[in-house]
């Protein structure tokens, strides 16, 4: 399956410290997109999980990406695959990087958008280290591929990085009800 659906500006990553993902999803814009991860999980639990995201994620016509292979996230009806393997023909490719190495890495593999974090200061980050507006302008100058912003971001600060021409923003906790 090729890439049908528009790239969405507004992104929720998945994570089991969301208490209630459902509701989470239920309170995203419609034509948002949602990265599925919950990696840690089995298999069995986290299609369920998967399953009843699907159906939520088609309600509100989001675009809804596994954190998988290619070739799982085409199994399971997600619209695309969030990983860095070889470059495949079906669905949309995002990927997350944390460097101008790992973006050239994205590039490679036909990424149709990069996750470029941690941008500020962020949980699923602890050490602290962050990039920052002057780094993620660095890492996001002259590429074509749409970078998504992700790491401590709110709605604000997604406003607040207007100037640097990124595609849009992604959160875990800024959608946790």
């Amino acid at each position: 399956m090729r890439r049908r659906h528009p790239l969405p500006k507004i992104w929720l990553m998945t994570d089991p410290r969301i208490p209630d993902v459902l509701a989470s999803i239920a309170r995203l814009p419609k034509g948002s997109g949602i990265i599925f991860r919950h990696y840690e999980w089995a298999e069995a639990p986290r299609r369920a999980l998967f399953n009843q995201v699907k159906r939520l994620a088609r309600r509100g016509r989001h675009v809804l990406i596994l954190a998988d292979t290619p070739m799982r996230a085409l199994q399971w009806g997600a619209d695309g695959a969030h990983n860095r393997s070889a470059r495949v023909s079906q669905g949309m490719r995002t990927v997350a990087a944390h460097s101008a190495k790992e973006i050239a890495l994205a590039k490679g593999i036909g990424a149709d958008l990069i996750f470029v974090s941690p941008i500020f200061p962020t949980r699923s980050h602890l050490e602290g280290r962050t990039l920052g507006r002057i780094g993620l302008a660095k890492l996001a100058s002259g590429q074509r591929a749409k970078t998504i912003a992700l790491g401590g971001m709110t709605a604000q600060r997604a406003k607040s990085l207007h100037a640097l021409k990124v595609h849009g923003w992604a959160a875990i906790d800024a959608f946790r009800t």
